[in-house]
């Protein structure tokens, strides 16, 4: 029996400004029509995988939930109180499933795979060895002298894999050349197979402070609509280390099984034009964009025409509030722009113009002194919270779907060309009685128009109320 646990943390603000803090890569759709968690989800139809378990942030659950809803692949969502790296997040996963002691295939939720018949062939062969105790680690078979990655050192051959003979942090250039012409190495995936209980013996020999941290935290555990709550005091006690470093650097039982199969972490914008499609002059492109005599270029426009003339080896990328461009050597330093745009204050290192809610989405269209204009989505089925606001007055204007309003106890039914206005301090409540998403424009007036004038007093999402 194997229990697939899908590691769907992280930022991924080497991709801003597509990917941010709020809404990071692998809930986006990159490589396809489906987003990077769903792709992973789905990648494992070809094998035998009794269940899931996705661990992710407070912040973050409403996205995996709902996307993995759309696939109709939900299964358990482990909330992390705070991140605490890799080695902690999976003894979380080994725990709860310690009584049925499964094989754990260990996936980030922000990975490509092109190939997915080797990737499936490859951790069928993983199998035999795992259950005879070994922790599997799977060795992408390198394709250039890559510096963004590190490198597994394979040792004496051990069934379909090899003993591991070392792990070695990202190298020089000339190292890399070194380390790809030997044949010895692979790149390390982050992907690993093993029993729980053999992963937890070997926590436990190596980082027991992991380990009882860990095991304090699930002894009360709480389901909160799709998701598993664990103590989060306990939890916080807990040291923050990766899975290399705890376990797999130190036992004496790890094994590297080559994987050949167009792995990709898409850690760059450089190394999402590698694996995109191309025209003749090398140059992919996304949205509505217009190329001239540029080559090498990867251009991408999420709401907006782009014309790139006589450009080459540039990476520019367009979203609803901000344009990156940069040269395609330099792509490694967008972190760089993220982290200075949260120390000045800027929202647009965590959000986007258009800002997902577990009930749908709102786009802020245009702004003023005392005036916002947004355009709501709402799901079918789903209703914001009953709330109310001390500094704004809002109008409400439906131009698609059905819409239920609350005031109080009264209730008010709304069609497309119908509107409604609730003022400053009154409660109220907006709900989708139809089949389809209700759009609505929303024009809030008032001397104060933040996201922290909101004052819950029910929410069926069980986000915090007042």
């Amino acid at each position: 029996m194997i229990k697939a646990v899908i590691m769907a943390g992280g930022s991924g603000t080497r991709l801003w400004p597509l990917s941010r803090a709020g809404f990071p890569k692998q809930f986006l759709s990159l490589d396809g029509d489906k987003t990077m968690l769903q792709n992973t989800i789905e990648r494992l139809d070809g094998l035998d995988i009794s269940s899931t378990m996705t661990i992710c942030n407070e912040e973050h659950r409403f996205f995996v939930a709902d996307q993995l809803r759309k696939i109709d692949k939900l299964g358990d969502i482990i909330l992390e109180p705070e991140g605490r790296n890799t080695a902690p997040a999976i003894a979380l996963a080994a725990l709860l499933a310690k009584e049925e002691d499964p094989l754990l295939l260990v996936l980030s939720a922000d990975h490509v795979i092109q190939d997915n018949l080797a990737f499936i062939e490859t951790i069928n062969q993983a199998i035999p060895l795992a259950e005879e105790g070994s922790l599997v680690t799977f060795g992408i078979v390198p394709r250039e002298a890559h510096t963004g990655y590190g490198y597994i050192k394979k040792g004496k051959k051990n069934g379909s894999g090899f003993a591991v003979e070392k792990f070695v942090e990202k190298p020089s250039k000339k190292v890399a050349h070194k380390y790809v012409k030997s044949e010895n190495y692979l790149w390390n995936s982050g992907m690993f197979l093993f029993k729980a209980s053999r992963y937890l013996e070997e926590l436990n020999k190596f980082r027991p402070d992991i380990y009882e941290a860990c095991s304090l935290a699930i002894k009360v555990t709480k389901v909160d609509l799709d998701f598993v709550r664990i103590d989060e005091e306990k939890f916080g006690f807990c040291p923050i280390e990766s899975i290399d470093y705890a376990v797999m650097e130190k036992t004496t039982d790890a094994v590297v099984m080559p994987m050949d199969a167009g792995w990709s972490d898409i850690g760059s914008w450089s190394s999402l034009l590698d694996i995109s499609e191309k025209d003749m002059h090398g140059n992919a492109s996304h949205g509505d964009v217009v190329l001239y005599e540029s080559r090498n270029c990867y251009v991408r426009s999420d709401d907006k025409l782009v014309s790139a003339i006589g450009l080459n080896d540039l990476i520019i990328v367009n979203t609803k509030d901000a344009v990156m461009v940069a040269q395609k050597d330099s792509v490694e330093n967008t972190k760089i722009i993220a982290q200075q745009l949260k120390l000045d204050g800027r929202s647009e290192w965590e959000l986007h113009r258009e800002v997902n809610r577990p009930w749908g989405s709102y786009d802020s269209v245009d702004s003023g002194n005392n005036y916002q204009v947004k355009r709501l989505i709402v799901n079918p089925g789903a209703k914001l919270s009953v709330q109310m606001h001390y500094h704004r007055s809002e109008h409400w204007v439906v131009v698609a779907g059905q819409a239920r309003v609350h005031y109080g106890d009264k209730f008010l039914d709304l069609k497309v060309n119908e509107s409604t206005y609730h003022g400053k301090e009154v409660m109220h409540a907006l709900e989708n009685v139809g089949d389809i998403p209700l759009e609505l424009i929303e024009v809030q007036v008032g001397s104060y128009l933040g996201e922290d004038d909101i004052v819950r007093f029910d929410d069926v999402y069980g986000r915090e109320t007042n």
